[in-house]
């Protein structure tokens, strides 16, 4: 288990230094939003192709689990973001802090991310680490939720990039498909794909500590940086979303409140 957690902390620390170097070089601190799903996928190569012990199969599957939900990620964040420049949260980062900014992003933003990388990414580094019995009833739960996850999130992505699209519903609040029954579809999706994964590796008894990971995912996407982070602003930015939030679930999906 330590070499697995050893291998994957190198390989963290390095794609995330590499990742502040380009951004200091292109003056776009936006990229670690991209990098931050390749990275998971980063953990689940490296560690794979590390460590010899381990089920082969739940090896592999843990790896393909993680590789799909990392890169799609990675792809639609990169598609959403071409062409816009930096995103306004480092913007008024980098204007508030001026010529330190590359230093402070270095520490509050990459460093930051790497480490909770690292900590989210538990289940696929201690999943992979036990000498276990073949795939099991608890792998096969976790293969659902997982399922379930990249359907919400996959879906709820898809639903929220035609509605932007579409002139008609500039200004307004998405309340449609998913969004009628969660605020954020996307994210309580992230959750059980994480939750699926940790279940895969708990499994294996030892990679039950993975759950570590999957939990703190859920809590920066609940309460963090996630829902009550963006929140803030759409408050602000969109008219009837107060009324949008005393309606919907902000995360588990159930049928809209009456106002």
């Amino acid at each position: 288990m330590s070499e697995a957690m050893l291998v994957a902390a190198i390989a963290i620390a390095a794609l995330m230094l590499g990742t502040w170097v380009v951004s200091v070089i292109v003056t776009n601190a936006s990229i670690v939003d991209i990098v931050w799903g390749l990275g998971f996928v980063v953990v689940a190569w490296v560690v794979r192709f590390a460590v010899d012990q381990g089920d082969d199969a739940r090896q592999w599957l843990i790896v393909a689990m993680t590789t799909i939900w990392g890169l799609r990620l990675a792809i639609y964040l990169f598609v959403r973001n071409h062409g816009k420049g930096e995103d306004f949260r480092y913007r008024a980062m980098r204007k508030h802090y001026g010529p330190r900014f590359p230093l402070i992003s270095l520490v509050t933003v990459f460093l930051l991310q790497g480490v909770l990388m690292w900590i989210v990414s538990l289940p696929v580094q201690l999943g992979q680490a036990d000498d276990t019995p073949a795939i099991g009833v608890i792998a096969y739960l976790g293969i659902a939720l997982w399922l379930l996850g990249m359907f919400f999130e996959t879906v709820g992505d898809a639903q929220l990039t035609a509605f932007k699209a579409d002139p008609a519903t500039k200004g307004t609040v998405m309340n449609r498909g998913l969004w009628r029954y969660t605020r954020h579809p996307n994210y309580f999706g992230d959750a059980c794909v994480w939750w699926g994964i940790g279940l895969v590796a708990a499994e294996t008894g030892g990679g039950a500590w993975g759950l570590i990971g999957s939990l703190t995912m859920t809590i920066l996407l609940r309460r963090v940086s996630g829902v009550t982070f963006l929140e803030k602003s759409l408050v602000k930015r969109r008219e009837g979303y107060v009324e949008y939030i005393a309606t919907t679930s902000p995360f588990i999906p159930r049928p809209p409140r009456k106002a």
